[in-house]
């Protein structure tokens, strides 16, 4: 509803500005191409996130001075806290990062975004810089026709840094013109009521641009016009620096848990650094001179001073926070818990992660691991027995043997609950991006959608086994009983053997395990249709009895075949890069009937 009134409240307040004045247009058409800049900026560092952003981020922020130094580095470099965001918040959702390295990260992203200010302040202001955007647009829009992903992203670069200097040129100098006829100067506020005013001006802005970046370049342009005071300058940084979180609020709405909970530290921090500011704002501004004075800026550079405070108040806000990160995560654990539901949702997989391959691939995996939990748990329980029975080390023969009465579960309604909505999220996630663009882990992903079908496949066995399983498990034809509890423990027991295989750390045995695995497998079948044609040749059971078994032995093969080739890719080929060798190695179907034919 609030969109809906909004968007319409702009395009009104915008068409008057250009109504009122043709210098209003050039401010306005510089902040539209220097966003427009920033989305291109965005767009071709986003190509070379395939691998080594990812790679990096990995490797550094297993603690915390790396995690706020690569929230530093990387927002300087792409100049884009919201790309570093949403990288972080992908491979938070993935369970790759925890919330404190998160957190980590999003401290130095607001302290990387100062450099910005001195980007545009040093160099933006005093040097024509639509020189330079001119030839990086030239170049940097023939690279984005090439065909090559790399070329492209330096297309991309090139393009949005040619449009972020254009948008800044463009609002210098509009404001330098709209000072001769319109002085916003003379609007000033002084005191803590300007202060406050002007602070929260500077959070409407960032809010409508979705970019405190966006704000902050403006506010530099219309200080070095002298259209605002220094001091409602300072407002309007803070004002920014607190309306970038209401940003990142709106975008964490369709985020998991941990999206939603990483914006809320983002929202504390600002908040608090945002607060410090207001209240220690004299003390700030004796800090910046005292600064400005050692670094040799001018006393009446404003421009430099700006990003003098803009760089300190953020400096100071991560040294007041530091010690409160781990506090912070125990209260929003706390305070954003998961909402338990009817219907059990996907855990790592979120929107934006399908823009980094690595972290797809992570999280669809995590993924995979949590259906399969979820399904194991279906089969058991459709089985008639208990996770402790299953994974215990004494004989599933022993511990059942007194069983006398099965409990019936509704597979349908589990499955529908436990298995369908994840299910359907991750095969949604697979195919809703081309993940080859990036020539990374196409094999990987199909191998995780055989995996997640192989699950369901078994649960939906499991489910036809049930019926004639719970009618002649209590039969009083002894052979059929033995036979109906023979099937059901040759899953459980394979369902031991894979929790073995899961647990293990050796990969070289899980692939031989599985094998063995898969030769059990032919071997029970093989013996399995002896017995069924020797019963039913004998008469110890009925033709009707013979068809059941002979289609629910089908069903257990399909189970067991399942639950099997599931295990190879999230068992043992959990490490792509081995994935290829690795099966390699397994015995297929062919070489499988080769071995049972030199034992028999």
């Amino acid at each position: 509803m609030l969109r809906k009134i909004l968007l319409p409240t702009i395009f009104a307040i915008l068409a008057y500005g250009f109504w009122l004045s043709p210098n209003f247009k050039e401010i306005a058409a510089g902040v539209a191409i220097f966003l427009f800049g920033m989305l291109s900026l965005e767009e071709g560092f986003k190509v070379f996130t395939g691998g080594v952003l990812e790679k990096l981020l990995k490797r550094s922020t297993d603690r915390l001075w790396k995690s706020l130094s690569f929230g530093v580095v990387t927002t300087t470099l792409m100049q884009s806290s919201t790309l570093v965001s949403v990288l972080t918040i992908s491979f938070l959702s993935a369970g790759i990062l925890g919330l404190s390295e998160g957190i980590g990260i999003i401290f130095g992203a607001n302290l990387g975004t100062t450099t910005g200010a001195w980007l545009v302040a040093g160099f933006g202001l005093k040097v024509n810089i639509s020189a330079y955007a001119m030839p990086m647009l030239v170049f940097g829009i023939i690279l984005v026709f090439q065909k090559q992903e790399h070329l492209k992203g330096v297309g991309y670069v090139l393009t949005g840094l040619g449009f972020l200097f254009l948008g800044i040129h463009h609002m210098k100098e509009g404001f330098e013109a709209f000072r001769d006829n319109f002085d916003l100067a003379a609007y000033a506020v002084s005191g803590y009521a300007g202060l406050l005013l002007y602070a929260v001006i500077g959070v409407a802005a960032t809010v409508v641009m979705q970019s405190s970046h966006a704000t902050l370049v403006l506010i530099i342009t219309a200080l070095s016009a002298n259209h605002i005071t220094y001091e409602n300058a300072l407002a309007l940084a803070i004002g920014a620096n607190i309306g970038t979180t209401v940003t990142a609020l709106v975008s964490a709405l369709g985020a998991d848990i941990s999206g939603k909970r990483l914006a809320g530290a983002h929202l504390i921090f600002n908040g608090v650094t945002g607060l410090i500011a207001i209240v220690l704002i004299s003390e700030l501004i004796w800090a910046v001179d005292v600064i400005s004075l050692s670094l040799g800026i001018d006393d009446l550079d404003f421009t430099l001073k700006l990003a003098v405070f803009h760089t300190l108040f953020n400096l100071m806000g991560i040294l007041v926070m530091l010690p409160f990160i781990q506090p912070m995560v125990k209260f929003l654990s706390v305070v954003l818990k998961e909402k338990p539901g009817r219907v059990i949702g996907p855990l790592y997989i979120y929107s934006a992660t399908i823009e980094f391959p690595d972290a797809a691939l992570e999280a669809v995996r995590k993924e995979t691991l949590h259906i399969f939990d979820h399904a194991q748990e279906i089969i058991i329980a459709g089985l008639g027995m208990s996770a402790d029975q299953v994974f215990s080390e004494k004989p599933l023969k022993k511990q059942l043997q007194n069983q006398n009465f099965i409990t019936r579960v509704d597979i349908e309604d589990l499955y529908n609950r436990k298995v369908k909505r994840i299910f359907s999220a991750v095969i949604a996630f697979i195919s809703a991006a081309d993940f080859s663009w990036k020539e990374k882990h196409p094999s990987e992903f199909h191998w995780l959608r055989e995996a997640n079908r192989n699950i369901v496949d078994a649960v939906k066995g499991t489910k036809h086994l049930q019926k004639n399983m719970l009618r002649y498990l209590v039969s009083d034809n002894h052979h059929i009983s033995v036979e109906y509890n023979r099937l059901r423990i040759s899953i459980a027991e394979l369902l031991f053997q894979l929790h073995q295989i899961r647990n293990g750390n050796d990969p070289d045995l899980g692939i031989l395990s599985l094998d063995e695995l898969k030769l059990d497998l032919k071997e029970f079948d093989i013996q399995q249709s002896r017995r069924l044609y020797q019963l039913i040749h004998e008469n110890r059971i009925t033709p009707e009895m013979g068809s059941s078994l002979m289609n629910d032995s089908a069903y257990v093969a399909s189970i067991r075949g399942c639950l099997i080739s599931m295990a190879s890719t999230l068992f043992v080929t959990a490490s792509h890069e081995l994935s290829s060798a690795e099966r390699q190695i397994a015995l297929d179907d062919s070489e499988i009937e080769d071995v049972l034919e030199k034992d028999s």
